[in-house]
């Protein structure tokens, strides 16, 4: 036989990773074994860098992650049963948070369906919950479009997980190389193009927003990380600042204009919230961060403008105004608007007094908790450490990824954001243990940026096998443990609380006092460090923000330093 004649085949596993790298996929992150360890294989020959992890818990943090900060789906690749089950983690936060993700996950064979296969499970079902699109393909010929369906579903409107099914006999079909391609291009010229375009935007209701805060006497700007997703720093600050309407971030909207603007209100949230009477809401959602937009916190007469890609967001809030797209387009024709018929509110306006005064007051009297040294340190003194060290590093500002109750609620307030989409914390589902999926997902995404952890010895320890991982690809991450013996500080029991058959054993809110996590990272050839003073922190801090080398510094903090379930110890 002619050599010509001799047809290259290609199989499930080879299709699957084809079609990926045409709908630009570049990295995937997960953990391999039956059946998916040929596809990770195909994956990376064809360019798709692939991040091998501990458990797919944190390969799935990691991949929603990577969605939000890069706008483009990020992919968890697990084995079947088991493996897609800990990928519900990542599933699960990928919706909540409306970044756009694809859980990938290998399956029992077809043919022994229900006989009790090899980690067999209904995975369909299994991912009906967390999963805005999901498909299973039967056949090596219904991979093409499962592939492109998955990836379109996923940046569709609001942005969130899908799912595709990949049975362990099509990853073993084959069909020839001429073949494959067809497929491809049928799949790629039926792909739905309305799921990637932007809505259209009623421009009647550009006009009326622009009325509304025209009018308004105390106007504000609530934006989150909706708005991040879609890069509108831009628009966002053109508006701000030709308007003078002061802002507020939520936690990861920070950055999109510099904590430090003088229009800022974070530090007087409580005021602008309760006294403003129109709102502009841009890519965040009115939930329990934003106190659901009711009162008494916020004013029973404010008129909210919600932004929003997702019409039944709009719809469930009720606004006075409602504006369908994304918040960049958005956020250009309300400037544009303004442009030609200009105003501002101007330094001396009341509104601006008041906001930029109790902003002031707030902020004076944070800083001069955070002026006080105290050894042994509470939260609030290595804070501050941390927060001078990150603003030495200058642009590209780092990464900052936060987790835990007392650690995340006081990093929020002291911490500075300077940049966009530098922050990532638990977010709207409060998910604990995101702390080094998310680490790693941002060394991978700007590889320009240091990534700097600051969690709580509770958070860490969910995901701190993943310290090896950042050795093995040697990644420029510095975690920062603040280390107090426990879930908020160790055994906080009254006495009479101490009782029953099992009271010698240890507080289920504590750990092993002194923990030496610095020594973990040290087993893998990574770099540790302790530090109870603010001289061996400051030198830890230089020395492996200087190195950009993975490191975990293990800050000793007074376990009774702070709070049971931070800010949020009313609900426990």
């Amino acid at each position: 036989m002619a050599e010509a004649d001799i047809k290259k085949m290609i199989d499930g596993n080879a299709l699957v990773s084809m079609c990926l790298s045409r709908a630009g996929i570049d990295r995937m992150f997960g953990v391999v074994g039956i059946p998916v360890t040929s596809l990770a294989n195909r994956a990376v020959a064809l360019g798709v860098r692939f991040i091998a992890f501990h458990n797919e818990q944190s390969a799935g943090y990691a991949a929603s992650a990577y969605g939000y900060l890069t706008g483009r789906p990020g992919v968890l690749l697990t084995v079947s049963g088991p493996g897609c089950v800990h990928g519900l983690a990542g599933l699960s936060n990928a919706s909540a948070n409306a970044w756009p993700m694809i859980l990938i996950s290998g399956s029992s064979d077809q043919s022994l369906a229900g006989r009790g296969d090899f980690q067999e499970l209904d995975q369909i079902a299994a991912v009906k919950p967390f999963a805005k699109f999901s498909a299973k393909a039967t056949d090596i010929t219904e991979i093409p479009k499962s592939v492109f369906s998955a990836v379109d579903w996923a940046v569709a409107g609001r942005p969130g997980g899908t799912y595709l099914d990949l049975p362990t006999d099509v990853l073993h079909q084959s069909v020839d190389e001429s073949e494959a391609e067809r497929l491809i291009a049928k799949a790629l010229n039926s792909r739905d193009k309305s799921l990637i375009e932007n809505p259209r935007i009623d421009n009647s209701k550009i006009e009326k927003a622009v009325e509304l805060l025209r009018s308004a006497q105390r106007p504000f700007i609530v934006f989150g990380k909706g708005a991040a997703y879609a890069k509108s720093e831009t628009e966002l600050t053109k508006l701000v600042e030709s308007t003078g309407i002061p802002f507020l971030p939520t936690p990861m909207g920070k950055g999109l204009i510099s904590d430090k603007h003088e229009l800022a209100a974070t530090a007087a949230r409580s005021l602008a919230i309760g006294k403003c009477d129109v709102a502009l809401v841009v890519g965040a959602r009115l939930n329990w961060l934003l106190h659901f937009g009711q009162p008494p916190k916020w004013s029973k007469d404010v008129k909210f403008i919600i932004v929003d890609v997702c019409e039944e967001e709009i719809e469930l809030r009720k606004p006075f105004l409602g504006i369908l797209g994304d918040a960049k387009e958005v956020l250009g024709l309300i400037y544009k608007q303004i442009k030609d018929d200009p105003f501002c509110l101007g330094k001396t306006h009341p509104w601006i007094e008041a906001v930029r005064s109790k902003a002031n007051d707030n902020v004076a009297k944070m800083e001069v908790q955070l002026s006080k040294v105290v050894v042994p340190f509470n939260f609030l003194t290595p804070m501050k450490i941390i927060r001078d060290a990150i603003l030495g590093v200058g642009s590209p500002a780092p990464v900052v990824v936060s987790e835990g109750a007392n650690t995340m609620d006081v990093g929020r307030s002291v911490l500075v954001q300077t940049e966009p989409r530098t922050r990532l914390d638990a977010g709207t589902w409060g998910t604990m243990g995101v702390g080094l999926g998310y680490c790693i997902a941002a060394a991978v995404a700007s590889p320009d940026r240091l990534v700097v952890a600051v969690e709580g010895d509770s958070g860490f320890g969910f995901s701190a096998m993943e310290v090896e991982t950042l050795v093995r690809y040697q990644l420029p991450v510095v975690v920062i443990v603040f280390n107090n013996g426990g879930v908020y500080g160790g055994d906080r029991r009254n006495p009479e609380e101490i009782t029953g058959p099992y009271k010698d054993d240890p507080a289920p809110t504590s750990f092993v006092p002194g923990a030496a996590y610095h020594i973990l990272i040290e087993a893998f050839g990574g770099k540790g460090y302790l530090a109870g003073t603010p001289d061996e922190l400051k030198s830890a801090l230089a020395e492996s923000f200087s190195a950009r080398k993975p490191a975990v510094i293990n800050v000793t903090i007074d376990p009774y330093a702070g709070a049971e379930s931070g800010r949020m110890q009313h609900m426990n």
